[in-house]
């Protein structure tokens, strides 16, 4: 069983707060991780008496389990939630209710309320590539430290990096060895969760529309978000495009990186980018394997950059610095990738590039950054498919893609720490 790294920030959680959420899409392995967690009743509200218990009698449900209690699939009962308010309330104590949920419970109506000053809410996702090597990543806190660890040498093949990407961080899409049969679990998976998740969250008409956005997300991954021509597109209303995303959003399957503007003003493009959440699902809705993907760089660099923004996701939940992620464009095209900003407003930036070479050229955008913030400005970085680490000027270097996950790695914590 792979150690995941959410599980000492969880158990640090649960040792002084009433009530901690586990967020996050279906089969990222929430289930499996609480479990791990000792000391505590486990009730999953997917089964169906279960659910009917919880439903008709909220306060009553809870009094039938004295102790440290899991609730597994919280979002299907939100009637759960002002009962375990009342009982927090009336006995408050440290990890008293575990939950899980795969749709964002806290956009249910009147719920980011209820819970307020009573509950931590943490993300888990798909396995990063440091859980897959049982390694704990320090990628982001490093690229803050004032002198940067000794990069390791590149040493993954392309072919490596390649099938990587395309493969995602599903745990049961690891599991399967051929891009056919990953294909094949991540339609039904997409299957149940239009199905059952989307239908839980709204009465909604046209749900044979959502495969066909999808396809589109995944066509235009870390691409700025147009919602005028993702709607003629989708041929879809803007308001029913918009409702759709906050579904897809909802439930975990879209990603979006917001624009950082500092103090620029007006000269910065707003839109937000936007991603699906996993790029094994890309390439299965595109229909794209790992070898299509090593001979069309056109395909691979937007793919590559998406895989590199989603491990940057996953490492600020248990970073030491927690910074923001953000990208950042002006109106005349200078641009840069990605951008983390730690809460001292220092700020890094991160182009990412699928070829195996770096130039001068390549750090345009970044140079922008840099002479717009000033001090402000910690690292410039450019990920390659190279192998060497190269400096390119004060606070500026390229760096294998890697990187991300090996500089700064330590073995991963076992938890109870």
């Amino acid at each position: 069983m792979r150690v995941r790294h959410l599980q000492v920030p969880l158990e640090r959680a649960l040792a002084d707060t009433p009530v901690v959420l586990v967020n996050g899409a279906r089969q990222v392995g929430k289930t499996t991780l609480v479990k791990r967690i000792g000391g505590r009743r486990y009730v999953n509200l997917d089964d169906a008496t279960v659910l009917a218990a919880a439903r008709s009698d909220p306060a009553g449900f809870l009094d039938g389990f004295p102790g440290p209690l899991i609730l597994d699939e919280v979002q299907k009962a939100p009637e759960l939630f002002p009962a375990i308010k009342a009982a927090v309330d009336r006995k408050r104590r440290a990890g008293r209710f575990l939950l899980t949920g795969s749709s964002d419970v806290l956009s249910l109506p009147r719920l980011s309320e209820s819970l307020a000053g009573r509950m931590e809410v943490l993300g888990l996702r798909p396995f990063s590539q440091g859980e897959l090597e049982g390694k704990r990543e320090g990628f982001v806190d490093a690229l803050f430290a004032r002198h940067l660890a000794s990069p390791p040498v590149g040493g993954l093949s392309r072919r490596e990096l390649v099938d990587r990407v395309a493969r995602g961080g599903y745990p049961e899409a690891q599991r399967r060895r051929s891009s056919t049969r990953r294909s094949a679990w991540f339609g039904a998976y997409l299957t149940a969760i239009v199905q059952r998740d989307v239908r839980d969250l709204a009465n909604i008409e046209g749900l044979s529309a959502l495969p066909r956005l999808l396809g589109l997300l995944a066509a235009r991954s870390t691409g700025t978000l147009n919602v005028a021509d993702l709607s003629r597109g989708a041929a879809l209303p803007q308001s029913t495009l918009k409702r759709y995303l906050g579904l897809l959003s909802a439930t975990f399957l879209v990603d979006m990186v917001t624009p950082w503007s500092g103090n620029l003003g007006k000269r910065l493009v707003r839109s937000p980018k936007v991603s699906l959440s996993d790029t094994g699902l890309i390439c299965s809705l595109l229909g794209l394997g790992a070898p299509r993907l090593a001979k069309e760089p056109s395909l691979f660099g937007p793919l590559l950059e998406t895989f590199v923004m989603l491990e940057l996701r996953k490492q600020t939940a248990w970073s030491r610095i927690r910074p923001g992620l953000f990208h950042f464009r002006t109106h005349t095209g200078q641009e840069v990738d990605l951008v983390l900003e730690d809460p001292a407003g220092r700020l890094v930036g991160i182009e990412v590039k699928a070829g195996a070479t770096v130039r001068a050229e390549d750090f345009g955008g970044l140079r922008v950054l840099q002479g717009a913030v000033g001090n402000r400005f910690a690292r410039g970085v450019v990920l390659y498919t190279g192998t060497e680490s190269v400096s390119f000027g004060p606070r500026l270097l390229a760096l294998p893609v890697e990187s991300v996950w090996r500089l700064g790695a330590k073995p991963a914590a076992t938890g109870r720490s």
